[in-house]
């Protein structure tokens, strides 16, 4: 392989968020979706023959979705493609064989995703987590596939760790769940679906569904392939057995990983240039920039770029983010400089991310002088003048993003550990630095 451009930024321990008195200017170019990579990295772990993803990601937790598929039997090889963030990734479908333990980190896509498919697999297949992410929700998909006919080892626990036992092949049919507390529950289940014997009819029982963006992303992905999914009535998903099709695929830049430096342009009072911001996108970040305008930004798009402009000032707002709950911390770290209160409501489902980010957003909003408190399904930030102090990222890669977007007009926020970004987006200092120097990538 010839050598790239790629260079991992960002390393763990302190940081002091940088302050800046003067209004940012800056092009960049975001590396790619975390959660489209990991989508494309399944499907393609399945198709008809090899497939190429083009400019994916490469952070933990893509790493760990290439080291659980690998593990499973699959060839990935990394291979040139000229792109500034990392190669481009060469997926070889094989049987699955199983006969290993695989670690998913803090990845909530790889424990959810991977599940399902290690039901496909020969042999026993073990998962667990980094001891941060045991409490992550994973109850849902154990009762799932055992109502598929899967062997899941759990010793009681109805959480990580536990064991499939993988007999090479899932009948499919029909399964109830209750996918409230994570849209990742569907999208597991659909991207193993097409290997079912029967295919898959899929029916949500619950009265909320987050992140509907991410389940239409997960269609359009396996659509995109040759795989046919009917939804017959809301929150009802068919998938038909077949198998995916081998394709070459460019993975988009991660909008929702974009959110900060676009918000640190409002926060300056300056303007941030985003390049390469698809026309259509099912990522939940293509909501940026009807939320950016709702809070008083001015946004615009010329030459596949989206610009965001700072206006008068920031908004206060009552924002329903159910669509885009993974965009809460940006939101809230523009709202403690609003004119006015911001409520954030339809994102529950949160408290049981990498952290209780509801809890964390209160906890550390406060301990800056800030005014914030939980509500049963957000959070209700009332501005005040902030002080710096410490902001904990409780192994959160977005609260660390947060505390750095705050930090820009608020000098002395010292985050814990900015390496915890290194989940998403470990050029994530690199560039921070060179949107602050102003220097177009």
């Amino acid at each position: 392989m010839s050598e790239h451009r790629y260079s991992p930024a960002s390393t763990g321990g302190a940081y002091t968020a940088p302050f800046v008195d003067a209004p940012v200017h800056a092009t960049l170019t975001i590396p790619g979706s975390k959660s489209l990579t990991n989508r494309e990295l399944m499907i393609a772990a399945i198709a008809d023959g090899p497939g190429r993803l083009i400019a994916p990601l490469h952070s933990d937790d893509s790493r760990r979705m290439i080291e659980a598929l690998r593990a499973l039997g699959v060839g990935i090889e990394e291979i040139d493609g000229g792109g500034e963030f990392g190669p481009d990734l060469l997926v070889t479908p094989a049987p699955l064989h199983g006969g290993a333990t695989i670690d998913c980190g803090q990845a909530g896509t790889v424990m959810r995703f991977i599940a399902p498919l290690a039901g496909l697999a020969s042999e026993d297949v073990h998962l667990t987590a980094h001891e941060s992410a045991l409490h992550r929700p994973m109850g849902v998909m154990i009762t799932a596939l055992r109502d598929l006919g899967v062997d899941v080892d759990d010793e009681g626990t109805w959480a990580l760790p536990f064991t499939i036992r993988g007999h090479g092949r899932i009948r499919g049919g029909r399964v109830e769940i209750d996918a409230s507390g994570s849209s990742q529950f569907v999208s597991g289940l659909l991207l193993a679906a097409p290997r079912f014997d029967v295919g898959l009819h899929l029916v949500h029982t619950g009265t909320h569904l987050p992140s509907l963006p991410h389940i239409d992303m997960t269609i359009e992905s396996l659509s995109r392939r040759g795989i046919r999914i009917e939804r017959p009535g809301h929150g009802e998903w068919l998938v038909e057995a077949g198998v995916p099709r081998a394709k070459e695929i460019a993975i988009e830049p991660d909008l929702s990983n974009a959110a900060p430096f676009l918000a640190a342009a409002m926060v300056t009072g300056g303007d941030v240039t985003i390049t390469g911001w698809p026309l259509h996108s099912t990522q939940p970040g293509a909501l940026l920039p009807e939320l950016l305008h709702a809070l008083g930004a001015h946004t615009s798009r010329h030459g596949g770029a989206l610009t965001v402009r700072a206006g008068d000032g920031i908004r206060g707002a009552d924002l329903d983010l159910s669509a885009a709950s993974e965009l809460t911390p940006t939101i809230a770290g523009l709202a403690v400089f609003a004119d006015g209160p911001t409520t954030i409501r339809g994102v529950g489902h949160i408290r049981t991310h990498e952290t209780d980010r509801i809890a964390a957003l209160v906890a550390n909003i406060r301990a800056l002088g800030g005014e914030a408190e939980e509500l049963s399904d957000g959070v209700r930030i009332t501005p005040v003048p902030l002080h710096g102090g410490a902001w904990p990222a409780y192994h959160d890669h977005r609260m660390a993003t947060t505390g750095a977007l705050i930090g820009l007009r608020v000098p002395g926020v010292e985050i814990d550990d900015i390496g915890t970004t290194a989940k998403t987006l470990p050029e994530f200092t690199l560039l921070w630095d060179r949107m602050r120097g102003g220097t177009t990538a």
